[in-house]
């Protein structure tokens, strides 16, 4: 086998650990991951009476840590994150800077490292384990956003919940049943072609 070839999947690996290893490779990783939260940021749509959108870039961000493990996956959206402090607008709507909905953002730091480390002990692998993954990284961001949309935007923790988390439910469940059908399936494939 050459060096270039990527190694066949074993127990304690995520996808991106099966191409050739590299620090230019985990960089571009990285970057890329940051650029695909980014860009899924921009499918933004607004929600009536909530300063915070539906928007792809939870279900990004999910998928980063996911494939690429908590390391890559962490610094992936903290490059995300300090890219869009310093004025690169891809936040939501093209936004950048802090504004009431950044907590979500630093939720998906964590979020990111926490399914990319459930990721590296299979929770990739099968529908069920890859739900379970997806809604606790979701119950991370939330845990973090909204309070900090409380805080940020002078308002009571209930009606922080009620505009910055109930709305959001059913689109984290259809998320979540995206992730459920693409990640098994993308580890199928790797098997199937090893």
């Amino acid at each position: 086998m050459s060096s270039t070839a990527a190694a066949p999947a074993l127990p304690g690996q995520v996808l991106a650990d099966l191409l050739p290893a590299s620090r230019v490779r985990d960089l571009a990783l990285v970057l890329g991951g940051a650029a695909l939260t980014g860009l899924a940021a921009q499918i933004a749509v607004p929600v009536p009476g909530s300063p915070v959108p539906v928007t792809g870039q939870t279900f990004a961000a999910l998928l980063v840590g996911t494939s690429l493990g908590a390391r890559r996956g962490f610094f992936a959206l903290a490059v995300y994150a300090l890219a869009g402090l310093a004025g690169v607008p891809w936040f939501a709507d093209g936004a950048s800077g802090v504004s009431v909905s950044f907590g979500y953002i630093l939720g998906m730091i964590l979020a990111s490292a926490a399914v990319g480390a459930l990721a590296r002990r299979g929770a990739d692998r099968s529908m069920l384990r890859t739900a379970g993954a997806m809604l606790l990284g979701e119950a991370i961001i939330y845990a973090v956003g909204v309070p900090y949309l409380a805080y940020a935007a002078g308002i009571s923790a209930s009606a922080a919940i009620a505009a910055g988390l109930t709305p959001f439910l059913i689109g984290d469940a259809v998320k979540a049943i995206l992730a459920m059908g693409l990640l098994p399936t993308a580890w199928k494939l790797v098997k199937s072609s090893a």
